[in-house]
This record gives structure tokens, C-alpha cells and sequence, in this order.
């Protein structure tokens, strides 16, 4: 049997956007994923579908695996022939044991390849406003390991001439030892007046920072109940927090948000939550499929000259419009007569792209104001195209028909149950790590209850924020026994985004 080979990846501090390039490559490749306690559970859901998952976290009172179990279980796997992607919290040589994994697999004549990731001794100061290092301050860093007891006998540290050998100290978990790295710093001559900063979960949305000296950090954090994983950052380095602190400072920091949107939609609203400084879980509740009889939807595009009106009611329609036009060598030019109306902005923006000027987009986005709006535009006998999903309400084309339209109702596209890790979501909801569940359509709210399950969801939900786009996703959630508390008053993705903002504002 061909060997396999390891990648022994740094999956970052824990921010899922800090992996690197070639880390995420080989999440996507990997046969088998072996994850520790500090990976990201995002970076999960980037592996290839049928992937086997293997947790050897680590935690101060329980070990999934030990050390020698997780290394010898790298090198039966790549003996086996997998692909084995090894993900471990920050580096996998800065106090990663990925040494240790690789001389066995070297031993074993086994292939390997190391992926070096962003160490959370640089990167957590860094979301905390600490720069390790700073002309102003110092130019030299030391990391430590915050593990080794500060008062053995045979320490490592060579604590006389760390104390005061290096600008910033950066220790690594090492809450636990916490009074006696201040003792054993103060003792060879650090000023007891030295700044210290204690950062815990860095760069999540739990991150948590306490700021204190030498002399009374210990306190602090005794008051605080401070406890690993955390970074202690000692130096003048730290005095720079109340100025640069920036990721705690944002409209959304904190916020554990679910996006129920499709794979292909979600990282619009991902990517607002994330600049706002929320942490965006994305669930899909829903995937887009082309219609299982393409006969109507392309009899329609052979004759789209011959109608007056196409309408898309969302940016789903258009796409799948377009693609079956290209598919089937029609030319855009098709539509020079045919004047065109988009339900919101980011429709318009999808049929823009394309060239294409919009006649009439409705001041509210739902179907009862475009219905208002054609009112005068759309004429008795003019024939309207609505190429839509195979869901869609039948308000928007019976209002049509009374007005004296010709209306073709097409389906472009379907709407099925996505494929989101439905588990996880339930155990976020379980542990209270989720705090707001956004639904952007009707499906959405309909899917994430069959995924999810509706048994004990009303109180599963009970302390989480439900965000809907407008109100008809609003009763479709109340109809399914969901609480909305609150509801974008422009019914966009960027108005989604602006309730929740001002939601939190206001608490």
C-alpha cells in the first residue's frame, strides 16, 4: 500500500481567518483531520465531505489522547495510506510538540510536511493592542513556556537572566503558575511596577483582558477567576493597550453569529459580521439546485423577446437566468426590448453586472411593493416573465394576473436542505457559545428547524438573539414556534446586519 503523508498545520490562535494559505489547502486535501482543543471548530468545516475527524485535544484536567498515543497515531494513519492533516493551535513548533510528532515520522520513514501557523504569542497581544515589540519601548522579545513550575529545582528557565535579558516576556499558558513567574521575575530584578497584561481566548469572541504590574496581577486575576488558555504579556509594551486596543472596541465584539444562508451566499453576510467584529458560524440551512425539468425554463429564454417584463425576485434567479442563457448560446442582446425589475439592491447590483440597467426597483423589498410599484408600468396584455424558485409565493403572480398580465411562472432554480453540521450547531446552542441565529428568507427558518430539530428548540433558543431580513421571514419563524427579536427595517443584508448593530447598542 502507497505510504500517506502528514501536514503538521498550524491552525492560528484560534481566529478561523488567521490559517494561512497552504493551511486551509491542506484542510481541504486531508483524508484524515487530527485536531487539538485550540483549533478553530470553523476550520472544520472546510474539509472535503466524508473526511474523518479525530479530536486529541488537550485540557488542564482531561486528555483526549496522550502525547505518545497522538504521535504514534499520526504514523499508523500515513502508514495506511492517508492524507493526514494534523491541526494544532498555533504553531506546531511553538510549544506545539510538532517536533516531537515529526521525529517519529522521520523514525518511521514516513513523509511529512510543516505548515507553520501564526503563534498566539504575537498574534493575541496583537488583538489585544499590545505590539510585542516597539521602537519606543524595546526591540527584543523572549516567548516562555508558562507550563514549567517557576520554583523547581532543575527549571529550564534560566530565570536570573530572562528577568531582565528581554524587553517583552510572552508566557503561554501559564495561569497556572502565574504567582510564581511574578515572584521569580521580581526576585532576579524585574521593577515590581512592570506592566502586565493577562489575555484570555485571544482573537475570539471571547477574548478577555486584564491589565495589571508585577506586584498585583496575581490578584487581579484571582478576583477575575482568570484561567488558561491564556497569554501573559510582561513589559512596558503593555501600557500601549488603552491606546491601540482595537478588536474589543468593535459594534460587535462578543457576538457568536449563525448565518443559515446558502454556501454560495453566506460569506456576504459573514464578511460583515467579521468587519464589525462578531464571529460568523456559517450553517447552510439551504442549497440552490437547477429545476429537474429545464423544459420551461428554456422555452421561456428561446422566447424572451416576446415579453414585455422579466422580473427577478432574487439573486439566485438571476444566475441561474443568465447561466442557463450561456449554457444554451443565447445572447443577452435578447433582451433589448424587454425591460427589466429587480426586488432589491443586490439583485440589481447581480443584473448590473451583466451590463444590464434595471427599469424599476421597489422602495421596500418584498413582493406586495413591486406589485405596487408596476402599477401603470405593467399594462393589460403585456406578458411578464418570473424566473423564481420553486417556493416562491404565488402573491407577486396572481396580483400580476389581475392587473390584466400575461404571466409565465417559470422555475429557475430549487431551494433543498443544506448540508450544515447540524451537531454543532445544537451543542453551540447547548453551551451557550451562539448568541444570535439570523434568517434571511422563509426557508431558511424552515430548514434550520428540520436540520436542527424542533425537539427543545423553543428553549434551546431561549437566550439567543433570532435576527429576520423582513416580516414575511418574520412569521414564518413565529409559525414555527420561534421567538424574532428583532427585524431589519430595510429588508437587505446590510439592513440585517444595521438591526442587530443597534440591537446590541441599545443592551
Amino acid at each position: 500500500m502507497a505510504k500517506g503523508i502528514v501536514y503538521l498545520v498550524g491552525a492560528g490562535p484560534g481566529d478561523p481567518g488567521l490559517i494561512t494559505v497552504k493551511g486551509l489547502e491542506c484542510i481541504r486535501k486531508a483524508d484524515v483531520l487530527v485536531y487539538d482543543r485550540l483549533a478553530s471548530p470553523r476550520l472544520l468545516s472546510y474539509a472535503r465531505h466524508g473526511v474523518e475527524r479525530i479530536y486529541v485535544g488537550k485540557s488542564p484536567d482531561r486528555h483526549a489522547m496522550t502525547q505518545d498515543e497522538i504521535n504514534h497515531l499520526l504514523v499508523d494513519l500515513a502508514r495506511a495510506g492517508k492524507v493526514v492533516t494534523r491541526l494544532k493551535g498555533g504553531d506546531p513548533f511553538v510549544f506545539g510538540r510538532g517536533g516531537e510528532e515529526a521525529e517519529l515520522l522521520v523514525e518511521n520513514g514516513l513523509p511529512f510536511e510543516v505548515v507553520p501557523g501564526i503563534t498566539s504569542a504575537i498574534s493575541v497581544p496583537a488583538y489585544a493592542g499590545i505590539p510585542v515589540t516597539h521602537r519606543g519601548y524595546t526591540s527584543t522579545l523572549a516567548i516562555i513556556t508558562g507550563n514549567e513550575d517557576p520554583h523547581k529545582d532543575d527549571s529550564s528557565i534560566a530565570w536570573d537572566k530572562l528577568a531582565t535579558g528581554a524587553g517583552t516576556l510572552v508566557f503561554l499558558m501559564g495561569m497556572g503558575n502565574l504567582p510564581g513567574i511574578c515572584a521569580r521575575l521580581m526576585e532576579y530584578g524585574r521593577a515590581v511596577d512592570t506592566p502586565v497584561a493577562l489575555i484570555r481566548w485571544g482573537t475570539r469572541p471571547e477574548q478577555r483582558t486584564i491589565t495589571g504590574t508585577l506586584a498585583d496581577i496575581n490578584e487581579k486575576a484571582a478576583q477575575a477567576g482568570f484561567k488558561n488558555p491564556a497569554v501573559i504579556v510582561v513589559g512596558e509594551v503593555v501600557r500601549l493597550r488603552d491606546k491601540l486596543a482595537w478588536f474589543e472596541n468593535r459594534p460587535l465584539f462578543g457576538k457568536r453569529i449563525i448565518v443559515t444562508r446558502s454556501r454560495e451566499q453566506a460569506s456576504v453576510l459573514s464578511s460583515a459580521i467579521e468587519v464589525l467584529g462578531g464571529e460568523a458560524w456559517e450553517f447552510p440551512t439551504i442549497q440552490i439546485a437547477p429545476p429537474e425539468d429545464m423544459g420551461p425554463l428554456d422555452k421561456a429564454i428561446a422566447d424572451v423577446r416576446s415579453f414585455r417584463w422579466v422580473i427577478f425576485t432574487s439573486v439566485n434567479g438571476v444566475k441561474m437566468f443568465f447561466d442557463r442563457m450561456l449554457a444554451k448560446r443565447k445572447d443577452i442582446r435578447d433582451l433589448t426590448d424587454v425591460r427589466l425589475c429587480a426586488i432589491g439592491p443586490r439583485t440589481k447590483e447581480e443584473l448590473e453586472k451583466r451590463g444590464l440597467m434595471v427599469d424599476y426597483v421597489p422602495g421596500e423589498y418584498r413582493a406586495e411593493e413591486i406589485v405596487e410599484g408596476l402599477k401603470g408600468k405593467v399594462l393589460p396584455g403585456d406578458r411578464v416573465l418570473l424566473p423564481r424558485a420553486d417556493i416562491a409565493r404565488k402573491l407577486l403572480p396572481k396580483a400580476l394576473e389581475e392587473m390584466g398580465a400575461q404571466v409565465e411562472e417559470v422555475i429557475a432554480y430549487h431551494t433543498i436542505l443544506g448540508d450544515g453540521d447540524a451537531a454543532a450547531i445544537r451543542e453551540g446552542l447547548v453551551s451557550g457559545e451562539i448568541n444570535v441565529v439570523t434568517f434571511t428568507s422563509s426557508s431558511t427558518v424552515q430548514n434550520f428547524v428540520k436540520l436542527v430539530g424542533e425537539e427543545g428548540l423553543q428553549a434551546l433558543m431561549e437566550n439567543v438573539v433570532v435576527a429576520s431580513i423582513g416580516p414575511i421571514t418574520s412569521r414564518t419563524a413565529r409559525e414555527l414556534g420561534l421567538r424574532v427579536d428583532l427585524e431589519a427595517s430595510e429588508y437587505t443584508i446590510t439592513g440585517l446586519v444595521e438591526a442587530i448593530i443597534t440591537h446590541f447598542s441599545q443592551k
